[in-house]
């Protein structure tokens, strides 16, 4: 429960993180919350022998709403996403989610950014960024991009950010309609055997649009585009909810591990997400 030695740095802007991971390349890592990166440089897991913290960098903070859309910056908390009345306002499915992260220790440290950057598939952020349709802010030796977080993940711990860069903030539209974040797992503050979750709009008793993410039931989050087709149009009915659970089971690829079998996951997916999609049509 050692880490490996390594240096530590804490610059005061962004120039001078993109100049130390321009330096020191494979060798370093940025660190915002630490509960991602930290156990795992504990366990041996990882070994970083330049760590950058973000800590002291000015502009990471803060959630705006403005013109419809949210934006927030990479180091707010998972606390602040629950304590901020317009956040419950305008997304109140970020705090339910955010209410379902680990526990409260964890949730006063963990970030954002950090929750969405390191492309671990049991976190609980990635999958609800892309049923939001979330839009991820990087910035690195070439300047600033934007870049689609159904995009985003390649694999289990890779994704699209270039070594150089750096997640700045998250982006997405005031969601309309119906939401819900439905989780399960073995005890609390654990990763999801399954979690789902779902955003429903609703027009004349029919679904509008619908939109579906899976977490940690592949080495990706999963955004299920034929879970939400199967829903839209219909009045959310059991067959419609029967239709959208078999587009989903397309989908996912679990694997076995200490949480259960293929099967059992794959009926635990079936069951959480059923229930979201029944809180969602009830909120609508």
């Amino acid at each position: 429960m050692i880490p490996a030695a390594f240096e530590y740095y804490r610059p005061t802007d962004m120039a001078g993180v993109i100049a130390l991971l321009q330096e020191h390349g494979d060798d370093a890592r940025v660190i915002a919350g630490g509960h991602s990166l930290i156990p795992m440089m504990k366990l041996r897991m990882a070994e970083v022998p330049h760590l950058i913290d973000l800590q002291a960098i000015q502009g990471l903070n803060g959630i705006a709403i403005t013109g419809g859309t949210i934006k927030i910056g990479a180091m707010v908390t998972q606390h602040e996403i629950i304590n901020s009345a317009e956040m419950e306002k305008a997304a109140p499915i970020m705090k339910e989610a955010a209410l379902q992260i680990a526990d409260p220790q964890v949730r006063y440290m963990g970030t954002v950014g950090g929750n969405v950057a390191n492309g671990d598939p049991g976190n609980d952020m990635p999958g609800l960024m892309q049923c939001l349709n979330a839009q991820f802010h990087l910035v690195g030796p070439d300047g600033d991009r934007v870049v689609d977080a159904r995009d985003f993940y390649e694999a289990a711990y890779m994704t699209e950010r270039e070594d150089e860069e750096v997640l700045t903030a998250v982006s997405f539209a005031v969601p309309v309609g119906g939401f819900a974040y439905e989780k399960q797992k073995r005890k609390i503050g654990d990763y999801a055997t399954a979690a789902a979750a779902a955003q429903i709009s609703k027009e004349g008793g029919k679904v509008a649009a619908a939109s579906i993410a899976m977490t940690n039931l592949s080495d990706t989050p999963v955004w299920s585009k034929g879970a939400g087709a199967a829903l839209v149009g219909t009045a959310c009915d059991e067959a419609a909810v029967k239709a959208a659970v078999t587009a989903m089971l397309v989908d996912i690829d679990p694997t076995e591990d200490n949480r259960g079998p293929v099967a059992f996951k794959r009926h635990a997916a079936g069951i959480v997400l059923g229930r979201a999609i029944a809180r969602a049509w009830s909120r609508a």
